[in-house]
């Protein structure tokens, strides 16, 4: 009972936040970017909670249930990436438009606009869809006669309504109120679960040595594998730019990130601590399930609750977050720039809402297409960290890279991952991340054919460079 009422009193809380902010929006700008009022108080709680969702909850989880610590790879990747996101933060709330593709275009053209928002959409769809499962496996847990199935179209349609309401104004502050509860609640339930599981002792003397290593049974190609998918997933993460871009000043975007960096680190490994010890005394054949799991059999029934509740919330902020932003560009980057580039305030608010319903029914449709949220995850974050990253990166990192070298980067790194997974799923004996091919293949294009034709004129770079 006591997980229904917390589950209730979170619901509840998300409706009225999102209710609230629903009533002022008013302009595109509203919906997009906030108003662009966002203080870096708020921007802390709403990076954190967009980027620790199912992909920490669920595909993490299940990569320390079965290897143990190594899964702080998964981890490592993005406080990597957080390094990168420091040097870059206040520059790109400078530029201050609306996504990625809108750099791309400003730094190189349209059609690099065009083919950066497919790859968002492949990728961003695919991390909502994964997002909708957990949510699916939530319910479950908490009403074991609701079949996971029927979860996750009760938390597909709570995610679909949620995002069209207010966009990135209700997003932003439902992660605070998101990112400060299970900061808390995971700090106080992992001493208590490891106190329930017996110690230390107990958890070394029930698992393998392997677990407790640094690179596990996988080597160091498996480890690198697992950490550069994610970390160039955030470096080049079009909601954390458009997450910049709400910034109330070039300031708060800087002090965000490193709020950002404190909190990701103490949280995500207590996350991966949490999953490890869960795995000591709790066996399940659902492995991506083991936080949600242990948080109801091994603490007190009232922080059980909590946290399964903050779960919960953490996977619909995610959700609202990679489902919002491949909207927003399909709006932003194709409808008003090449099919209706006069549309009215009026016109752009409800295309908005249309495309977040039609990309939440695509990313609802591909989550009953797969089984493992960490295959998932690895796949959707290589999609975009091979395409889209070298690309941005290049932004600012690099005055001598071109158009044709940009679209090439784009469209190569989209196809060789693909086509890579593709291949893997038809029977393909190749064990190699596609990770590797892919960042290979869309670097070497992005430098070669950069160096091969002539460079761009000042005016393309220099913005970005000041």
């Amino acid at each position: 009972m006591i997980y229904v009422v917390v589950l209730c009193v979170v619901v509840g809380t998300l409706c009225g936040v999102t209710l609230k902010k629903t009533f002022t929006v008013r302009t595109r700008s509203d919906f997009l970017v906030a108003g662009r009022k966002l203080p870096w108080t708020v921007l802390v709680f709403t990076l954190l909670s967009s980027w620790i969702g199912a992909g920490s909850l669920f595909a993490g989880a299940e990569k320390a249930y079965r290897e143990g610590f190594t899964a702080l790879w998964l981890a490592g990747g993005g406080w990597c990436g957080l390094a990168v996101i420091a040097a870059i933060a206040g520059r790109a709330r400078r530029f201050a438009q609306f996504t990625v593709p809108d750099l791309l275009e400003t730094r190189y053209n349209a059609t690099a606009r065009v083919m950066a928002t497919v790859a968002i959409v492949i990728s961003y769809t695919v991390i909502t869809s994964y997002q909708l499962k957990a949510g699916g496996d939530i319910l479950h847990l908490i009403f074991p006669g609701l079949e996971r199935q029927t979860g996750m179209y009760i938390i597909s349609v709570f995610v679909i309504v949620f995002t069209a309401a207010a966009g990135m104004a209700s997003i932003a502050y439902l992660d605070v109120v998101i990112g400060s509860l299970v900061t808390v609640v995971v700090a106080i339930a992992v001493p208590l679960l490891l106190n329930n599981v017996g110690g230390w002792s107990e958890v070394h003397r029930a698992l393998p040595a392997s677990h407790f290593t640094v690179l596990g049974d996988g080597g160091l190609e498996e480890a690198a594998g697992t950490l550069l998918p994610t970390m160039l997933l955030l470096i080049g993460n079009q909601g954390m730019y458009q997450k910049f871009f709400s910034a109330r000043s070039e300031k708060d975007a800087r002090m965000a990130v490193v709020g950002w960096i404190v909190g990701t680190v103490f949280l995500e490994t207590l996350l991966v601590v949490f999953a490890v010890v869960g795995s000591a005394k709790f066996k399940t054949d659902s492995p991506r399930e083991i936080i949600p799991l242990a948080a109801r059999e091994g603490l007190p029934p009232l922080i059980g609750a909590i946290l399964m509740g903050g779960i919960f919330a953490k996977v619909i902020s995610t959700a609202n977050n990679y489902l919002f932003s491949p909207a927003t560009n399909l709006m932003h980057d194709v409808y008003e720039r090449f099919i209706n580039p006069h549309a009215t305030e009026r016109q752009s608010l409800i295309m908005s809402r249309v495309l977040v319903v039609a990309l939440g029914v695509f990313a609802l449709l591909q989550a009953t297409q797969f089984q493992s949220i960490l295959n998932a995850a690895l796949y959707a974050y290589t999609v975009y960290g091979a395409a889209v990253t070298p690309a941005v990166m290049a932004v600012f990192f690099w005055k001598r890279t071109n158009t044709a070298g940009a679209i090439a980067s784009i469209v190569v790194g989209t196809a060789v991952t693909v086509g890579w997974n593709v291949a893997q799923g038809l029977g393909w004996k190749n064990n190699t991340d596609a990770v590797y091919p892919a960042l290979l293949a869309s670097v070497a294009c992005l430098v070669l054919v950069s160096l091969a034709t002539p460079p761009p004129p000042e005016k393309k770079w220099r913005p970005f460079f000041q």
